[in-house]
C-alpha cells in the first residue's frame, strides 16, 4: 500500500457517515490533507502515478498507459523524465486560477521527476494570444523579471520552487537564426495557428493580428526541443499551444513530448467565465485567510466539486464519497463549502489560519459577531474621505468602482453595541462617499457606543485604532 493510498483510507472514515459540520472531524480532515500537499509519491508505479496525473486533468495526450510508458523508458535509459512548464510573466498578480497546472506540476516533482521551468523573457514580449481579443502590450526586462520574483513568491504555497530546474527562453531564442526559423517553419501549415477561435474572431471582426503571434506557439515548441521534453503541463487554453510543440519536436527530429492540460477554473461570480483579475472574479493568493474563506464561500455550490478536484489533493474515491452524501441529504450544501474554503485557505496560510477563518466566518455570517473577527484591517484616520478609505484599504480600485458598490447598497457603517446588543447597519449613499468618514459617523452614529465597523460588499474593517 502506497502512502497516498493509507491517507485515503484515514480520509474515507472520517468522509462516511462523520458529522462535516463538526470543527473537530474537519480540523482532522483539513490536517490529512494538507500533509499530502508535501508527501512523496515516488513509493507508487508509473500506472498509478499516471492514473493520479489522469485523474486531475483534462486532456492527457496521448493517453495515461502512454504517460507510464514514457516514465519506464526514462528509467531504463538512466535518465530523468522531464515535465517542462512554461511561464511568461506578464502580470504581477497570482490568483487560484494560476495555481491549478502548478499543483500538477508539484505532484510530477514528488514523484521523483526532474521540472523545468521555462521563463519566457524573450515570448512574454509577444504575449500569450490566447483567449486575447486584441495584441498585448510589449513588456521591458525589467518589468518581466518584478513579475516573475512576484509570481514565485506568491505560488510558492503550491510548489517547491527550490527544486526545480529554471531556464530563460532567451538563452536560445535569441541565438535563433533566420535560415534555422524558415527551415522549422517550412514544415508548419498556417492551419494549424488558425484553429484558434480567438485567432478567427479577431479576423472576422477586422482586428489586427501580428505574424509576432502566430510565431508564438513555434517560440514555445522550441522551448521544448531545447530541453528535450518529455511532458508539458499548461491550462486547457494552452492546448493547441503544446500541439505545436509535439509537432516542431517531430519536425526536429524528437519524440514529441505528452501533453497535460488542465481545467480552466470558472470565476466566484457564477457566470461561467474563467477566473481572471479583469473580470474581479478571482481569488489573490495573497489575500488574508479571513478573505480567502469568505471568496470561496461565495462561490455557487456547483463548483464545489471541479474546485476540489482542481485544488486540493482530494481522490476520486473521496469526491465520490462526497457526492454520494450530497445527494442522500447527509451532508448539508453549506457544510461542504466549508470544507472546501478551508481547503484552499489551508494551501495558502496552513490548517491553524483555515480553522481560524472558519470560526470568524461562522462570527460574521452566522452569530453576526464581528468582535471575534482578528484579522481585520483597521481604519486609524477617520478624516479622510470614504472613498480615499476604501482604496487604501484595497477594497476597490477606483471611485467609480466605489460608487457602484455604493449604489448596490453595498457600502454600510455597522455598529456592534457593547452590550451585546444587535448589531445597527447605516447604508450610505453614492453622494456620501467624498464625505469624510468621521463627519459620517457624527451625523448618523453619534453618541452611540460600541465597536465601529466598514463594510463593502463582502470585505469589512475595524474602524478606529
Amino acid at each position: 500500500m502506497t502512502r497516498l493510498s493509507q491517507s485515503v483510507e484515514q480520509a474515507r472514515e472520517l468522509l462516511v457517515g462523520a458529522d462535516l459540520a463538526d470543527d473537530a472531524v474537519v480540523r482532522d480532515l483539513l490536517a490529512l490533507t494538507y500533509e499530502r500537499r508535501h508527501m512523496d509519491f515516488s513509493d507508487m508505479s508509473p500506472a498509478e502515478q499516471a492514473a493520479l496525473v489522469a485523474e486531475r486533468c483534462e486532456q492527457l495526450q496521448p493517453s495515461a498507459p502512454a504517460l507510464a510508458a514514457r516514465m519506464e523508458q526514462a528509467a531504463r535509459a538512466g535518465r530523468p523524465f522531464v515535465a517542462k512548464f512554461g511561464i511568461d510573466p506578464t502580470g504581477a498578480e497570482v490568483h487560484l486560477g494560476h495555481a491549478v497546472p502548478i499543483l500538477v506540476l508539484d505532484r510530477f516533482q514528488r514523484m521523483g521527476h526532474h521540472v523545468v521551468f521555462i521563463v519566457g523573457d524573450v515570448t512574454a514580449k509577444i504575449g500569450d494570444p490566447s483567449g486575447r481579443s486584441d495584441e498585448r502590450p510589449a513588456l521591458t526586462d525589467e518589468e518581466i523579471a518584478a513579475n516573475l520574483a512576484t509570481y514565485r513568491d506568491q505560488a510558492s504555497a503550491f510548489f517547491d520552487f527550490s527544486r526545480a530546474e529554471f531556464r530563460h527562453n532567451g538563452d536560445w531564442l535569441r541565438q535563433v537564426t533566420l535560415p534555422r526559423l524558415i527551415e522549422v517553419t517550412a514544415h508548419v501549415p498556417v492551419a494549424m495557428s488558425l484553429q484558434r477561435e480567438d485567432f478567427r474572431n479577431r479576423i472576422s471582426a477586422g482586428h489586427s493580428l501580428s505574424l509576432a503571434e502566430l510565431l508564438y506557439s513555434v517560440a514555445m515548441a522550441l522551448d521544448s526541443v531545447e530541453v528535450r521534453c518529455d511532458l508539458e503541463v499548461g491550462g486547457l487554453d494552452q492546448f493547441l499551444n503544446m500541439q505545436m510543440c509535439r509537432k516542431v519536436m517531430e519536425i526536429c527530429g524528437q519524440e514529441p513530448e505528452l501533453v497535460v492540460a488542465t481545467a480552466l477554473l470558472e470565476g466566484t461570480d457564477g457566470t461561467g467565465a474563467k477566473m481572471s483579475k479583469s473580470r474581479g472574479n478571482y481569488v489573490p493568493l495573497t489575500a488574508l485567510p479571513g478573505e480567502i474563506f469568505g471568496k470561496v464561500m461565495s462561490v455557487p455550490d456547483r463548483l464545489m466539486e471541479p474546485y476540489l478536484k482542481a485544488l486540493s489533493e482530494w481522490q476520486a474515491t473521496e469526491l465520490a464519497i462526497l457526492t454520494e452524501r450530497l445527494a442522500d441529504g447527509s451532508a448539508h450544501p453549506r457544510d461542504v463549502k466549508k470544507v472546501v474554503a478551508g481547503e484552499v485557505t489551508a494551501a495558502l496560510h496552513g490548517v491553524d489560519a483555515a480553522m481560524t477563518a472558519r470560526d470568524e466566518f461562522a462570527a460574521q455570517f452566522s452569530r453576526r459577531n464581528y468582535a471575534d473577527m482578528h484579522d481585520l484591517p483597521v481604519v486609524a484616520d477617520l478624516s479622510l474621505p470614504v472613498v480615499e478609505i476604501v482604496k487604501a484599504l484595497g477594497f476597490a480600485a477606483s471611485n467609480g468602482e466605489v460608487r457602484r458598490v455604493a449604489e448596490q447598497k453595498g457600502l454600510r457603517l455597522v455598529l456592534e453595541p457593547g452590550d451585546a446588543g444587535p448589531q445597527q447597519h447605516v447604508t450610505l449613499a453614492p453622494d456620501e462617499i467624498r464625505e469624510p468618514l468621521a463627519d459620517i459617523l457624527k451625523s448618523k452614529l453619534n453618541g452611540l457606543s460600541g465597536d465601529f465597523y466598514l463594510k463593502v460588499g463582502r470585505r469589512l474593517a475595524r474602524l478606529g485604532p
